[in-house]
């Protein structure tokens, strides 16, 4: 949800906001994998097709996908994070791939509870890295059989979680355009 459709409770209250940013090729694949089975399942159109990934690129770059404007997204909590920093702690995905460990600490600072020598020196910080890494998630029952309210199934939320990935997706000629986005 974009910051500026936050309820304003949200906004005013007390509660920290952690905001993770994706490489927005990376986001533009995992939504062209994601949508299309949200948008069966609201159709009731088990024939639905989704777009093609060029065509999906376009409404991607225009804004016209469930999200809206990625970068109108992403900058609405960038700047938020910039201006109130002690309430909206953004982070890029590809930081937290590359330096889990750093960026685990962070966040348990942004939220008032820093590991203590004792809990790092204890391995407690891999610990936690590892419990939450995409494929332990996957590999956990309630995300390979459960689901949410009967609507979805658990398991479409998890899919790779590479860095990078929309090499193997987008060709050369919608690569070469990718200057839209970045």
């Amino acid at each position: 949800m974009p910051y500026a459709s936050l309820p304003e409770s949200l906004k005013a209250s007390t509660c920290k906001i952690l905001y993770i940013s994706r490489n927005p090729l990376d986001t533009l694949v995992s939504h062209w994998h994601f949508y299309p089975n949200i948008l069966k399942r609201v159709t009731k159109d088990e024939n639905f097709q989704p777009h093609n990934i060029e065509d999906y690129f376009e409404d991607f770059c225009q804004g016209n996908v469930l999200d809206g404007p990625f970068f109108d997204h992403v900058l609405g909590y960038w700047k938020q994070s910039l201006e109130h920093p002690n309430k909206v702690l953004f982070l890029k995905y590809e930081d937290l791939k590359e330096n889990p460990s750093f960026y685990l600490k962070k966040l348990a600072e942004f939220i008032g509870m820093p590991f203590s020598h004792q809990e790092e020196s204890k391995g407690v910080i891999k610990d936690i890295t590892e419990l939450c890494s995409i494929n332990n998630l996957k590999e956990l029952e309630v995300n390979k059989s459960g689901s949410l309210d009967n609507f979805m199934e658990n398991k479409m939320l998890f899919r790779d979680g590479a860095v990078g990935g929309w090499t193997r997706y987008l060709s050369d000629s919608v690569a070469g355009r990718r200057k839209k986005l970045i």
